[in-house]
């Protein structure tokens, strides 16, 4: 029966589900067969060590030498339109005039069966040049027919071969029979195709009408699975080339530029008990030639070819806005402010957003959509700022304790809170070295300032007590940082009490010193006061404990916890997962963008001198101290939302509550929020998941998906592979958790630390990235405590960023803080693959529907008055984990991955 269907022209292509040719019995029972056909299938397969079976096939995976059919005495007419994205230079230039975008040439393609020939070999391949068709609005279609035969079986891939003399980014290639009317066959490629004059190799794309497990691949695709999995691992050699396409890891040892000055010399991250670290994309650069274990610098940075899209996507794609502003408008601002000046007074504050800054020169040569109210030509270029949603509700809301409060459960930096457990506070660091490892926030202190609501024992039975805790990871920091010029740091831990109507009172704040050679430990508590000289001394403790949040928000839960550490996850899944494999068709649009906007990081923000360490508090130790946190803090399972907010006793297990969970505090936004998110995620992973493994062993057999896992672990995250925590990878459920935390990660935690940037610190005494000023009580003279007393405001000016510091962090969290015109958000379109399977896309049609439910859930919350941490008078509602947002700086919207 099978050979009879293969003889007939419409089955040339994959035969589709059977759900699909329409309802009743006969469709039942095939589909039923299929099943129990595709079960054995697996058990075979598992019996034969995992290993598909097939006839011998040539090692080369060019198939340009490969005989091709130009005719047979029975054919059937394929028509092939490959449809060729424009790059933004070249869309201008199709405005401009009308010239010849691309050359003559055209593509080469070959059809490839799915199926073996009679004696077991590949089948000939089909080839027919696609030449140039028509051109659209940014896009070109090539055209090619082909005369395949009848027996030649189903379609499983195309070859292409770009015959021009340059890269072309190919979306997607759609087949279809002539005379039948069934669904065309589509190529989902949205991929870079290099010239055949840069590389000889020819490009591979399998169809998206139906993804296979690697027991499952049709016996006439299995040597190109294996080939396209060789060339995208690549040998480990070499310095890569731009139109290449491998992905291969590497320590993040190109952040120094010691060959410049050896001021820019920084350590080599990963790889050492020292300095663990995430893997980063390698790029085979040369070494420096004054320290053989770092990597020479670039203009431009490898990522694989088709992480790449600023080129075809909008003008105001992340990547690309944000290359603008670091090497145009910065540049700019560095000429405007030459030296470090402190405000002069809060109104000079004010003037960037009222009156602007002027440039003298403007180097702007590229498209910024939102960064500025105006730059305006003429005599002068005017560099005006908007004013952040906070200060435009409420100018004195940075002031308030219950603001400084609230934005701990449902700020830019909400994953930092925790519940206190027992009194005292104690530090775990080496007391020889560090001093007492006690606080000096007593159990008297704290009562003192509850005012006798309750007594402490009772205030830890009744879960009242938070902190923020940043002492033990900034300590070992301190006396180093306090070497660099212009900057200084305390290690801290702020303390706050949980009122009837879950919002938060801050009671104490500690400021810690640690001795050196020269001073020694200084410590001191400070606490909200009415006293005109004690509330000058709170309001600078909370400006340092601000800081210190504003630094860890950055290093570590936006830096670290998303863009650094989900780079390895997509690293393993191309080197180990075919595009043809479920899972990789699944995770894919979580992945995409990332590692071209990590390189760019890369390049110019967290580099030596780069905008990180001119403008935070560690200078140059800031990603030594994101890998101290890696080293102390992160854990894969504890990347899982329910599982962070338990760890941080945020959050208790139970089986009666919404999601599992009963939170600590009721009214905590990104908690509330995220678990409707996770939730959401979580069942559409589960119903994926469910579809293509079945059983645990489906799992267990599955090669390349244990392939990746271990390459996750064992290369990506190598410094922490033997840890015990790791996830097993032996049952649908523990793919399912995986799957769900890491499109977690890419999607709703990077969201709610990346997409409120400006909104909260775009105003930076709410949030300044740095401390410039020690506290006026430490070693101070008389004479500096009386002009403190004479005028305070001076002193928490000098603490804050100076002028140009303050100008260059809003210009680069105004683009951090904004959504492309074409974001591509969590749940609103599906993936070819997604659509050409009807259960998949039945999933997602649920997916899409609960997250439109969300969005209405998260609106009426923020307009209950009840719900006083994202309601009220000047309040900025909690609106980060909102689904769906338009283009610009919203405040709001969930992209499915870290795009910015």
């Amino acid at each position: 029966m099978l050979k009879q269907a293969v003889l007939q022209p419409s089955l040339l292509f994959f035969p589709r589900h059977p759900s699909l040719l329409g309802a009743g019995a006969s469709s039942v029972a095939a589909f039923s067969q299929q099943r129990q056909c595709r079960r054995q299938r697996r058990q075979n397969d598992r019996n034969n060590n995992n290993k598909v079976r097939c006839a011998a096939a040539p090692n080369e995976f060019s198939l340009s030498g490969q005989p091709t059919i130009v005719n047979s005495r029975r054919q059937a007419t394929v028509k092939a339109e490959a449809t060729v994205l424009l790059t933004v230079r070249e869309v201008f230039a199709q405005m401009e005039t009308t010239p010849e975008l691309h050359d003559i040439n055209g593509l080469h393609l070959e059809l490839i069966s799915a199926d073996l020939d009679q004696t077991g070999s590949e089948k000939k391949t089909v080839a027919a040049f696609a030449k140039k068709d028509k051109i659209g609005i940014g896009s070109i279609t090539y055209e090619a027919t082909f005369s395949v035969p009848e027996n030649f079986g189903k379609i499983g891939a195309v070859v292409v071969r770009n015959e021009h003399h340059n890269e072309l980014f190919l979306k997607d290639i759609v087949l279809t029979i002539h005379g039948d009317y069934s669904a065309p066959l589509l190529f989902d490629c949205k991929s870079w195709v290099h010239s055949k004059f840069d590389n000889s190799q020819n490009r591979v794309f399998f169809t998206a009408n139906k993804s296979y497990l690697p027991s499952e691949t049709p016996a006439g695709l299995v040597r190109l699975r294996q080939r396209e999995l060789e060339i995208l691992r690549g040998d480990g050699t070499g310095e890569r080339k731009k139109f290449e396409r491998i992905y291969d890891y590497d320590v993040y040892n190109d952040l120094g530029n010691p060959d410049s000055n050896p001021g820019l010399v920084r350590p080599v991250l990963g790889g050492s008990d020292e300095f663990p670290y995430p893997r980063r994309c390698r790029t085979g650069r040369p070494p420096t030639r004054s320290d053989r274990q770092s990597e020479q610098r670039s203009a431009t940075v490898y990522v694989p070819r088709d992480e790449s899209f600023s080129e075809v996507k909008q003008l105001t794609f992340g990547a690309k806005t944000l290359q603008s502003v670091l090497h145009g408008l910065l540049p700019s601002v560095e000429a405007a402010l030459v030296d470090s000046r402190s405000f002069p007074y809060f109104t000079a504050i004010d003037e960037l957003f009222n009156e602007g800054l002027t440039l003298s020169t403007l180097i702007f040569s590229a498209i910024v959509p939102r960064l500025v109210k105006a730059i305006v030509g003429g005599a002068q270029n005017i560099l005006q700022f908007e004013l952040p949603e906070l200060i435009d509700r409420d100018k004195f809301s940075w002031l308030r304790d219950e603001e400084f409060s609230r934005q701990t459960l449902a700020g830019l930096n909400p994953l930092s809170i925790q519940l206190v457990t027992e009194l005292p506070l104690v530090s775990k660091l080496d007391p020889s070295i560090y001093g007492s490892p006690e606080s000096l926030i007593t159990a008297e202190l704290i009562e003192k300032e509850i005012k006798g609501i309750m007594t402490v024992d009772e205030a830890l039975k009744q879960k009242k007590l938070f902190i923020l805790d940043y002492h033990d990871l900034l300590l070992p920091f301190v006396n180093k940082v306090r070497q660099l010029e212009d900057t200084t740091l305390y290690a801290s831990r702020t303390l706050f009490f949980l009122s009837p109507e879950s919002t938060l009172w801050p009671i104490a704040i500690e400021l810690t010193r640690p001795a050196s050679p020269k001073q020694p430990q200084w410590r001191q508590v400070f606490k909200p006061s009415r006293q005109a000289t004690d509330s000058w001394l709170w309001r600078l403790a909370k400006t340092h404990v601000a800081s210190h949040d504003c630094g860890y928000h950055q290093l570590v839960s936006h830096w670290l916890r998303t863009h650094c550490s989900v780079e390895p996850y997509i690293i393993a899944a191309n080197r180990q997962l075919s595009q043809m494999h479920p899972i990789y068709r699944l995770m894919h649009p979580y992945f995409r963008y990332t590692m071209e906007i990590n390189a760019l990081a890369r390049s110019s923000l967290i580099n030596a001198n780069g905008v990180i360490e001119q403008t935070f508090s560690p200078g140059k130790y800031s990603l030594e101290l994101s890998s101290a946190a890696y080293d102390k803090l992160w854990r894969f399972d504890m990347e899982a939302l329910p599982a962070d907010l338990i760890r941080r006793g945020m959050a208790v297990e139970d089986p009666e509550a919404e999601h599992g969970l009963r939170l600590t505090i009721d009214d905590y936004p990104y908690a509330q929020d995220g678990l409707l998110i996770w939730s959401a995620i979580e069942q559409w992973v589960a119903d994926y998941v469910g579809h293509y493994y079945p059983s645990p062993d489906d799992v267990s057999a599955d090669f390349e998906l244990q392939s990746w896992w271990t390459d996750v672990r064992t290369k990506g995250h190598a410094d922490k592979q033997h840890e015990p925590w790791w996830p097993s990878l032996s049952t649908p459920a523990d793919l399912v958790r995986i799957l769900t935390t890491i499109i977690w990660v890419t999607s709703g935690h990077h969201a709610a630390v990346n997409f409120g940037q400006y909104d909260f610190a775009g105003y930076f005494p709410n949030h300044p990235s740095i401390a410039r000023a020690n506290m006026p009580l430490e070693d101070a003279e008389e004479d500096d405590l009386a002009a403190f007393r004479a005028k305070p405001e001076a002193a928490l000016l000098r603490c804050f960023p100076s002028m140009i510091q303050a100008t260059k962090v809003m210009a680069i969290l105004d683009v951090l803080s904004t959504h492309s015109p074409d974001e591509e958000y969590l749940g609103k379109d599906a993936e070819a693959a997604w659509t050409k399977n009807p259960v998949v896309n039945a999933a997602f049609e649920r997916f899409n529907g609960r997250l439109r439910v969300i969005e209405g859930i998260i609106g009426a919350r923020n307009a209950d008055p009840s719900l006083k941490n994202r309601c009220g008078a000047g309040i900025v509602p909690y609106q980060l984990l909102k689904p769906y947002s338009g283009p610009g700086v919203t405040g709001m919207g969930v992209p499915n991955s870290i795009s910015i």
